[in-house]
């Protein structure tokens, strides 16, 4: 299978060697980000720094003024940490190691975005911002987030793109020093944490029959045996009905639902009319919809429609793949994402294993996070399970 690593502009300029060590795993494609949310970064062997810190949520990459002049909404330049046009730069060198360049965009996950324009943010049902999180039924988010997707996915010279958090983002994020793990909220929990409570989905809700402040009350209500720990909140989406009812659950999936849908709808719309023939659009997914965050939660026969493919995690296991595999669609790229780094859960040296495991489930190719921040001893691992499969 064709297999791509994914890997940061910082990876890779000021270390002339980076481009050839990716190229010699075995790999024929790079993910390279072009945007992408704050982050620290071990790069364990460039030979300049150990640690970037990337301040911000920023695009790696000189924003076309143009678009962006006039507008309260618009993407960060980013700072020391990938200065100029620090995608370009690492874009060129790992071509011309012969690797296929495909941009990495992050999204629907901006905290500076929520600090300076709070408004933006989702709200849940006790009156928290998450800031971290834009609201993707919020008109103005909306337009600014296709747009983004348009003019950092199709870089010079890039083949194709990968799309995260092309949806509804939620409480589940790992924010700095996370406290959060506190409470087992489960998948019920998350979701009723994550109902967004802003002036525009609460208009939502309204066309779905619902009263916001009804259902606000219903929702705290929903989850105080939760705090207590008296009533657990699993159960998947049967589990989040029992809590807050079918009706009220349903009637906000739906709205949300048709945000997401059509949200994905636009921004690949505007991808594909601003890509050249044959760029691949794929988009980081999970195959139920109702879930938030870096993989967006999508309907598979309604993304596969939409997009060339998707990116699904499989490090726990492969499963995911297979609602997307049901599809049956001819030529869409089913992606399995697989963690190489041994100290962030990944397990490299069992690669070929789970690479053929995914095969069989309907993978058509690998994604391997991350060959920038892995150590020698795992990308020796890769190098071994690729050749091996």
């Amino acid at each position: 299978m064709k297999a791509s690593a994914f890997v940061y502009p910082w990876d890779v300029n000021g270390d002339p060697e980076a481009p050839a060590r990716v190229a010699d795993l075995g790999v024929a494609q790079v993910t390279l980000a072009a945007a992408y949310h704050s982050t620290r970064a071990l790069t364990p062997r460039h030979p300049r720094h150990r640690v970037v810190t990337a301040e911000h949520a920023a695009v790696l990459y000189p924003p076309d003024t143009a678009r962006w002049e006039g507008r309260d909404l618009h993407p960060y330049e980013s700072g020391d940490w990938a200065p100029g046009d620090a995608y370009g730069e690492a874009a060129t060198a790992l071509a011309d190691a012969g690797l296929e360049v495909h941009t990495w965009v992050v999204l629907a996950h901006n905290s500076r975005l929520g600090a300076e324009h709070p408004h933006t943010s989702v709200v849940n049902a006790y009156g928290d911002r998450y800031p971290w999180a834009p609201c993707i039924a919020q008109p103005a988010t909306r337009a600014y987030l296709t747009d983004l997707a348009a003019e950092a996915a199709v870089r010079p010279g890039a083949r194709g793109t990968e799309l995260e958090s092309l949806g509804w983002y939620g409480l589940a994020h790992l924010h700095a020093h996370d406290k959060t793990g506190g409470v087992a909220l489960g998948d019920a929990g998350q979701y009723l944490m994550s109902l967004c409570f802003c002036p525009d989905c609460r208009a939502g809700y309204g066309g779905q029959g619902l009263d916001a402040d009804e259902l606000a009350a219903a929702v705290r209500t929903a989850l105080e045996p939760v705090w207590r720990g008296t009533v657990p909140s699993d159960g998947g989406w049967s589990g989040i009905e029992k809590l807050l009812g079918a009706a009220a659950a349903n009637a906000t999936r739906a709205w949300r639902d048709d945000r997401a849908r059509t949200l994905q709808e636009a921004a690949v719309s505007e991808v594909r009319a601003a890509a050249p023939d044959g760029f691949r659009i794929l988009l980081h997914a999970d195959p139920v919809s109702y879930h938030c965050g870096a993989n967006a939660g999508v309907d598979p026969a309604h993304i596969l429609s939409v997009a060339d493919g998707v990116v699904v995690p499989c490090t726990g296991g492969a499963g995911p793949l297979t609602p997307f595999a049901e599809q049956d669609r001819a030529g869409a790229v089913l992606a399995a994402n697989l963690t190489i780094v041994s100290g962030m859960g990944g397990s490299p040296h069992t690669l070929a294993t789970d690479a053929a495991r995914a095969r069989d489930l309907g993978a058509t190719e690998l994604r391997l996070y991350h060959a920038g921040l892995a150590s020698d001893g795992d990308l020796e691992a890769v190098r071994a399970g690729l050749w091996a499969g």
